[in-house]
């Protein structure tokens, strides 16, 4: 992080609950008054920005996930496929974003058979996927696929941010099942450490049920907002930052994918927002180890294969306090976690990821590959 994003970063947690009920109130009559319906007009393909490039087949589909099965790029794959789950409300072309800059090709050179569970935006008639569908019915069904398409009974099941906490939910929930090795990326699990999404949802002027029934899915536009008031000048700060090396192309095409996926988020389910609003916001069942989805409780106890957490010690949208507490809830003895200096999205991409962490993950998942 350098001074100029340092500085123009903010603490928003020391904004008063005044200010915080006035921006929430703000972004929502807008999103309203709009008559926003969820389905973002978004492209289904990112080839017209250069980043997704990796070589790649649709093997599965079904209702909001896409399950791709990446081209081979080594002579020699090992055993266990790799299985990346994203975040539902964010596009997966952030772990492939350009070619010598991408997770997923990093991985297909090393001798990775990769396959990636990445979402669409909900439709209309979708509004009624919860969490617990998205965590039995899309990412099971996504896992089923990878161990019929590859014919190994084992997959090493990574999930990034809220993927995270679906590939944690799912293993928990089948400590039988496919998963061999879990790896979690900077994965919320205890809602007391995001002090602003706390306060935001707590906002007198946050109603989510209203804002179900009025928009049936939550529009990208709510949740931009809501990401953009946890560092309200970081953007401008970027942008200067572009200026200071607009004679640099790479610096310029890195930023603009940077920029480009920052706010090309995805609408919600209207019941998956409504789940994560009441249970971890609110209820913060997560870290209490009392969710239950679909009459079975989730115990994090449940998972005993090897487990890998990594968490960045400057995201500001899933802070280290709020991952933090997932080692200590799962049950296996060979766990690690990784704390690496940067942000959210650096864990994934960029000059950080490439040198700090991606072959620190590749060791630990090849060690387990065979």
């Amino acid at each position: 992080m350098n001074a100029n994003t340092a500085q123009a970063s903010d603490n928003a947690s020391n904004y008063s609950q005044d200010e915080v009920d006035l921006r929430v109130d703000q972004v929502i009559r807008r999103a309203i008054d709009r008559n926003i319906p969820g389905l973002a007009d978004i492209p289904q393909s990112e080839s017209e920005l250069e980043v997704g490039v990796s070589p790649k087949e649709l093997v599965y589909s079904r209702e909001t996930a896409r399950l791709y099965h990446y081209e081979s790029m080594s002579d020699e794959v090992y055993r266990v496929p790799l299985l990346f789950v994203m975040s539902p409300v964010a596009k997966g072309y952030i772990m492939d974003l350009a070619k010598g800059q991408s997770l997923v090709e990093y991985f297909l050179r090393r001798g990775h058979d990769v396959y990636m569970v990445d979402w669409i935006a909900p439709r209309a008639n979708q509004k009624h996927l919860g969490f617990g569908n998205y965590v039995q019915d899309l990412v099971g069904d996504c896992v089923d696929k990878v161990v019929e398409d590859s014919g190994e009974a084992d997959i090493t099941l990574v999930g990034y941010c809220m993927g995270g906490i679906l590939s944690a939910c799912y293993t928990a929930l089948n400590p039988n099942g496919p998963v061999k090795n879990l790896a979690c990326f900077t994965t919320p699990i205890n809602s007391d450490g995001m002090v602003l999404h706390k306060r935001w949802v707590s906002s007198s002027n946050f109603d989510i049920d209203r804002l179900i029934d009025e928009l049936g899915n939550i529009p990208t536009e709510l949740i931009n907002q809501s990401m953009q008031a946890l560092r309200p000048l970081q953007r401008n700060a970027g942008h200067l930052n572009l200026l200071n090396n607009v004679k640099n192309d790479e610096f310029v095409k890195a930023h603009l994918r940077f920029d480009r996926w920052a706010v090309d988020q995805l609408a919600m389910p209207g019941e998956f927002a409504r789940d994560w609003t009441n249970d971890f916001l609110k209820k913060n069942l997560f870290v209490k180890n009392e969710l239950e989805l679909n009459g079975q409780k989730v115990d994090f106890g449940n998972i005993t294969v090897p487990f890998l957490h990594v968490a960045a010690s400057f995201d500001h949208i899933i802070p280290e306090a709020s991952s933090k507490d997932l080692i200590g809830l799962v049950s296996s003895e060979d766990k690690e976690e990784i704390v690496v200096r940067g942000g959210h999205v650096s864990l994934v991409a960029g000059g950080n990821a490439m040198y700090r962490l991606w072959p620190k993950l590749d060791e630990w998942v090849s060690q387990r590959a065979e």
